[in-house]
Formats: structure tokens, sequence, C-alpha cells
């Protein structure tokens, strides 16, 4: 394709250039993937309200996030294993997202190592995502190594005691190929991975590793070893949301861990509102999931996301063409939500109201 003009331009080429157990592992959903189906369509069903005559002719679509100023409202989440992807992987990524001057966020089953990736990007605003293994030092190294890296939060996964039934990667018997590692790790812990008994062997590394006990004592456990701020990602629901904020979260990241835990659970947009009602203004509230336009971006604003992430773009970025392709996704996205912004009547996300989307029932009704 010679030229790509939306992230499905993107995604086409990925999927045709992949190899087949790689595209199945990025592109998959938990079992019938009825809720990574609802991801892109529960966007679809939300109609945007615009205002005319607001004189957009000068726009700033940038936002501050946990005290920094990102360019725009749209940042990366964290994917796992992306040199399969292309072979700069997340150092890659890292860069196009600073040269954005946007947040990116590093997976711990990434394959390249925090101190890699803050090497490629000095200047870029970095998160680690989080994962709790039994070795409760195993953790704890993690995080000492993400603080002296210079990261500036840490992104606690919190619906993950064990990975969902993703029968695309028990079909392939997925395993990192053979000559990539778990970066972030030495020994068994960075090849555990690379072998598959009798099923995939990401499910069959996180059963082994993973702490399926985790619990709100362990935030605070978190919260005792480092002075980071912890964005919890996972939630769904407004209790859940509220306990966050007892907890002593710094921000919420609404998100069903792109729809490959547990199948049938909402779209990330369909839970944010109620998530957004509870929490006020008490911490920030950020989304993933689904996002592959700047439309998306504008709705999740309207519904009360302060910030919106997406990561599977990225990763179709990568295998077009490395770190020039993310730095396009990223340059066309952000391009999309300007255009959004100017043809809503808005100038700035202050602009951006709750009046402005509703649901497509409304005009069924006339």
């Amino acid at each position: 394709m010679s030229h790509f003009v939306c992230i499905d331009d993107y995604e086409r080429h990925a999927l045709a250039n992949l190899p087949p157990m790689i595209k199945d592992y990025y592109r998959s959903g938990a079992g019938e993937e009825l809720t990574l189906r609802l991801n892109k369509e529960a966007f679809r069903k939300l109609r945007i309200r615009p205002k005319v005559l607001t004189n957009v002719s000068k726009r700033d679509i940038s936002t501050t996030i946990l005290g920094e100023r990102i360019s725009m409202p749209l940042g990366v989440s964290p994917t796992a294993m992306q040199r399969m992807a292309h072979p700069d992987g997340e150092c890659a990524n890292v860069k196009a997202a600073g040269g954005a001057k946007t947040i990116f966020t590093l997976s711990t089953l990434s394959t390249s190592s925090l101190e890699e990736v803050a090497e490629a990007s000095p200047e870029a605003i970095k998160w680690f995502q989080l994962y709790v293994y039994f070795d409760r030092n195993v953790t704890r190294d993690l995080v000492r190594r993400a603080e002296r890296a210079g990261f500036k939060a840490l992104v606690l996964t919190v619906d993950t005691p064990m990975f969902g039934d993703r029968r695309r990667d028990i079909r392939n018997k997925f395993a990192l190929p053979k000559h990539l590692r778990l970066a972030n790790f030495e020994g068994l812990l960075s090849q555990k991975i690379n072998s598959a008994s009798d099923g995939s062997g990401l499910s069959e590394y996180v059963a082994n590793l993973f702490d399926d006990s985790l619990s709100w004592k362990d935030v605070a456990w978190l919260k005792s070893i480092t002075k980071l701020p912890i964005v919890l990602k996972g939630i769904l629901t407004a209790e859940d949301a509220l306990l966050a904020v007892e907890h002593g979260a710094s921000a919420i990241l609404v998100s069903n861990h792109g729809a490959r835990q547990i199948d049938s659970v909402p779209a990330s947009i369909e839970a944010l509102p109620e998530i957004v009602r509870a929490v006020g203004d008490k911490v920030e509230v950020y989304l993933d999931g689904g996002v592959s336009q700047g439309t998306d971006v504008l709705k999740a604003l309207a519904l009360g996301a302060r910030m919106v992430f997406f990561g599977r773009p990225m990763l179709w970025g990568l295998v077009h063409d490395g770190e020039k392709g993310a730095r396009k996704v990223l340059e066309m996205m952000r391009r999309e939500i300007d255009v959004a912004f100017a043809l809503s009547g808005c100038s700035s996300i202050k602009d951006v109201t709750r009046d402005m989307v509703v649901h497509e029932s409304q005009y069924s009704r006339l």
C-alpha cells in the first residue's frame, strides 16, 4: 500500500505481513472476542453534537497529565514484546512518543529493557507498566530500576491474576521467537516464554510467576516502596474506582486489557462514564481500548477521560516502518484530533463538554 490515510491502513498492512503466530498474538482477544469487537463498535454508537460558529482559528490540543505538559491527549499504552513487530521494538516506539511529546508506557514483558528504553529517548515522558510477581523481590527490583531510569509513573495492571482464555495463542502454541527474550529479566524469567508445552507459552509463564493472590493491600505495599505516582490499569466499575481512590491511586486507567482478559466485559468507553461520576476530580481518569481515530479521542474526552491511550496502532506503525512508522501513526492521530476539535467547535480541551456526545439511541427514539 503506497499511501496510508488512516490507522486501518496500517493495520491491514501489518496483518498481511506478520507471521501468523505473531499476528494472532497482537490482534486477538479473549474467548469469542465479543469485547474485542465491542471496543470499537461502542465508539461507533456514540454521536457527536458539534458546536458551530465558535471561532476555532487558534487551537491548542495540549493537556497536563500528573503535572506534566503533554502535546496532545493521546499517549502510548503498554504492549508486550514489540521486537516481534520490528527489530527496534520498544526503543523505536519510545523515540516516536518522545518526538511527539507524549507519554510512552513500557510493558513489564518488553523485549527491550528499562535501561535500553531510557537510553533510546531520555527526553520522553516514560511510564512503566508493572505486574506483581510471586517473588516480591522481583517486583521491587523492577520498581527500583524504573526509578533509576527516570520513569515518571508506575502503571499497575490490576486485572491479571492470570491471563485470559486467548484461544488464538493456545491454537498457535504461542511462544516468544527464539532470538528474543524478556529483556527486563535474566535467566529463566527472560527465556521461559520461548517454549510452550501444551498451549500458550505466555499463559504458562504467567501462571507460574504472577501472583494470583494480589489484593488491595498490595497497592498499599507498592505505595510503601516508591514515591512514584501509581496509575491503576484495568478498572471497569465505579466500586473499584472508589477503592482505587481510597487506597491512594494517583490515577485510574479505564481498560479491559485490549479485551484480552475476560470476554463479555463492557467496552472501555462504555465503562468510562460511571467511573468518572464516581470519582469526580479526586483522581485523573484515563482510557484505552478500541481507539483508532481522532473522533474516538474526542468522544472519550467528552465522557470524562483526561487522557486517552492506544497500543495496537503503534505496533502496526512499527511493522510498517519502525520508528518512522510509529511517528507517522502518532502524527496522523494528532491531525485527526485537531480536525475533530475544529469541526466540533473546540479550541482546547476545556471546550470539550459532556453534552457533546450522546448514545445513538437518543436519535432512534425520534
